[in-house]
């Protein structure tokens, strides 16, 4: 038995290509807090969607790869104690070394990314297939990508100085790295950008997703599942909100709903949303502690957080398509 199905969790690779079958995308959410968690298991209870759950290799360090390892498969226990059968895969974003993608396999992560984008197209497909080697024979999903998303993915990002031009995927270059690597699927670059703002230049307007170079890489390679990054929508509420309890945001621009509900139609299988779970949580804090002041007890603003997390992620779900998928027992 695959180490990871000792923990609950589902086959990446099976649930995307269901996806890609039945046109919809697969929401892949983050998490490193319980209330995040616990937000996610409520709308897949709610939803009956399949759910992709996920935490970068800075989380690992930060927190422990088997703490956030046992939160998920406790998060899945839970699902099951309710009858529900919703497939949940455990993935790690953007792995940036094969060292950091082999420590996520044999934790127990039944999916990674290896993130060589910025290496020269040889090097990122010699990267990849370094883990495609070692992932395949332990029925591990691989998620590689060609082309890059400019923007920040956290504040260290962004003091360190490590914003890369946003260099659209080109579709050729896609089906060389799919043929040479035998990766999964496959993130491309096709107007989202990482972080809070999403718009090219600065100019405040969300450009809109290149659906030609979408069509191009699906016609190069039929039935091969794509991937989006950086796909929050940002609402200006919770910026609003953040900047009237002293937070400092200068610019938010997300993507559209309409983007989404497009893009899953597509071969677009699994739809990256980070930013849409932080910035609430941000929101909701300030605004609680403002009020409040004399508070001392966590717990009070985190269920809170829970509940407005629960909202979001099943809107998630309904745009990408990924609603009453599953049965339930």
């Amino acid at each position: 038995m695959y180490k990871y199905k000792n923990y609950g969790f589902s086959n990446a690779k099976e649930m995307l290509k269901e996806a890609y079958d039945n046109h919809y995308a697969v929401p892949s959410l983050n998490y490193i807090a319980m209330e995040q968690l616990n937000a996610i298991i409520d709308a897949v209870l709610e939803n009956t969607s399949p759910a992709i759950i996920m935490v970068a290799p800075k989380h690992c360090r930060q927190f422990e790869t088997e703490m956030l390892v046992r939160m998920a498969q406790a998060g899945i226990e839970r699902l099951r104690k309710c009858g529900n059968s919703a497939p949940i895969a455990l993935h790690l974003d953007h792995g940036n070394t094969f060292e950091e993608c082999k420590l996520a396999i044999d934790s127990g992560f039944s999916s990674v990314m290896i993130d060589g984008s910025r290496l020269s197209l040889e090097d990122n497909i010699k990267l990849t297939k370094m883990v495609v080697d070692y992932a395949h024979p332990r029925g591990v999903n691989v998620e590689g990508e060609v082309g890059a998303l400019s923007g920040f993915e956290d504040l260290d990002e962004k003091k360190e100085g490590r914003q890369v031009e946003n260099i659209f995927t080109n579709p050729e270059d896609a089906a060389k790295f799919i043929e040479y690597t035998g990766v999964d699927c496959l993130a491309v670059s096709v107007g989202t950008i990482h972080g809070l703002d999403k718009s090219i230049a600065g100019n405040m307007v969300f450009s809109g997703l290149r659906y030609d170079i979408l069509k191009e890489i699906e016609e190069l390679v039929p039935h091969f599942p794509l991937v989006l990054h950086g796909c929050s929508a940002l609402p200006d509420k919770y910026i609003e909100m953040i900047n009237k309890y002293n937070g400092k945001i200068e610019a938010a621009v997300g993507v559209p709903d309409e983007s989404i509900i497009k893009a899953s139609k597509t071969a677009v299988c699994k739809i990256n949303i980070a930013s849409d779970g932080w910035i609430p949580s941000t929101a909701i804090t300030r605004k609680v502690l403002a009020e409040h002041p004399e508070l001392i007890d966590s717990r009070l603003y985190r269920e809170i957080i829970r509940k407005e997390l629960k909202s979001i992620y099943q809107h998630k779900m309904d745009i990408c398509g990924s609603s009453n998928r599953c049965a339930v027992k």
